[in-house]
């Protein structure tokens, strides 16, 4: 009997690792159907675009992704092209009437019946749209296929959002806060460290609302001393964790857990207490400033990195000013920088005082020049002190020095250390004497 042709899938996916992690799922549960995954979309006979919409940057990136990959139906072997996530959740009926060259949308919360749709689709003429409202949230049952390097991976502990920020769409487009369960999510990352998995990065929209939905008081503390139990696990690195959040209990956890990187992504966005009110973020200039100094003194050695938006809505000259002066005093390790986007939907679209682009753009400007010479600083106070680095590869430039991170760089948005000596497989975790620096890089070479 002739052995059935199985079809080939590729992905794209755009946005956050948050948004990877849906990726991932709908290629998990492909894979255990009649699917074969490829990373060619020119060998692809199906082509899945997972897009972002959080601002206007993204949205455009998604468009130009969606409108190259279509040119794969007519030079390539594709007869499916997919759309998935927060972009049809948002603009479904839009994109429909102007992007005919797509087969199939699929909103945020239908992605895990891909394979179902797919088969609907093979005996249909026309678009299908999959948009419903966005409640479901994935379990450790689904199957997922990790596209990060094997030593390292994501783990979305929520989904959603119930923050309400007045700049920001992600409510209307992934729903209320939903807490997976501990039980659920302690399996998954036993799965990923029996692949090899050394370091977990947590993640969701607000890590500090893990377990706000449950009723026995179960919270992100308690997940993450869960975590730290399984065995082989080397690293968990805490993302976006809201500062209002943040309890002197999980600082002691981060102080005294040696599994917990001594690194937590705090994202403020700003530090004047009007335009903190105007974006309706809960901390204020004094809680910020407090928590930032209650962090230094309990967790010396912690490496902080937070996002700012400049050129929010009646975002005045002395209000950059104050950020600006708060950055150069607060001394960030990591700091990315947005200039505000006037999202669609959101209260803070129609606030008056919109702040023109080519301000926007300058604030933006002069922030990242202050970082960079903050970056440089404090960098160079690390040469001579001992790093722990998971080795990542070769460098680009030349495949005679390796490269890593340290445990105090978080994969895919901060830098990287490059190792002049010594030799280590991918995805050793070594131990780096730093003895130089870039503005945002690190070069060190092996102990024994």
């Amino acid at each position: 009997m002739k052995e059935k042709v199985k079809q080939k899938v590729s992905m794209v996916s755009l946005g956050c690792p948050k948004n990877l992690v849906d990726a991932e799922v709908m290629l998990g549960v492909l894979s255990t159907q009649d699917y074969e995954i490829t990373m060619d979309e020119k060998d692809a006979d199906v082509i899945i675009v997972n897009t972002c919409s959080f601002i206007k940057e993204a949205k455009q990136e998604s468009i130009d992704a969606i409108l190259d990959l279509a040119e794969r139906k007519h030079d390539g072997r594709c007869h499916t092209l997919i759309v998935s996530g927060c972009l049809p959740q948002r603009y479904q009926e839009e994109l429909a009437e102007e992007l005919p060259e797509v087969d199939i949308f699929i909103g945020t919360g239908d992605y895990p019946k891909i394979a179902e749709i797919l088969a609907e689709k093979s005996g249909t003429e026309g678009q299908l749209r999959y948009v419903g409202d966005p409640d479901f949230i994935y379990d450790e049952t689904l199957p997922r296929l990790n596209s990060s390097p094997s030593w390292f991976s994501y783990l979305k502990i929520g989904e959603g959002c119930s923050n309400c920020c007045s700049y920001c769409i992600i409510p209307k487009l992934r729903g209320n806060y939903r807490s997976r369960p501990v039980d659920a999510l302690v399996a998954e990352a036993e799965k990923l460290v029996e692949r090899g998995v050394k370091e977990i990065n947590v993640i969701s929209q607000d890590i500090t609302r893990y377990g706000s939905d449950f009723t026995d008081g179960t919270n992100l503390e308690t997940l993450v001393k869960r975590l730290a139990g399984i065995e082989g696990l080397r690293w968990i690195r805490l993302l976006y964790a809201y500062p209002d959040g943040i309890t002197d209990g999980l600082i002691a956890l981060i102080r005294d857990e040696p599994k917990i990187c001594k690194y937590l992504d705090i994202p403020i966005q700003h530090i004047s207490d009007p335009v903190l009110k105007s974006m309706k973020r809960r901390s204020s200039e004094s809680d910020i400033r407090d928590l930032i100094a209650k962090l230094r003194l309990e967790v010396p050695e912690i490496a902080l990195r937070t996002s700012i938006i400049v050129g929010f809505p009646g975002e005045t000259v002395d209000d950059f000013n104050k950020l600006t002066h708060f950055v150069e005093q607060s001394r960030f390790d990591r700091l990315g920088v947005f200039c505000y986007s006037r999202e669609e939907g959101t209260p803070a679209a129609e606030m008056a005082e919109q702040v023109s682009e080519r301000v926007k753009r300058e604030r933006y400007r002069k922030l990242m020049r202050v970082q960079a010479r903050l970056s440089f600083r404090h960098n160079r106070t690390l040469i001579g002190t001992t790093e722990q680095v998971i080795v990542e590869g070769f460098s680009e430039e030349t495949e005679l020095l390796l490269k890593g991170r340290s445990s105090r760089q978080a994969p895919d948005i901060d830098g990287q250390v490059y190792i002049t000596s010594g030799t280590a497989n991918i995805g050793d975790i070594v131990t780096l004497k730093i003895t130089d620096s870039s503005d945002y890089d690190l070069i060190g070479e092996m102990l024994e």
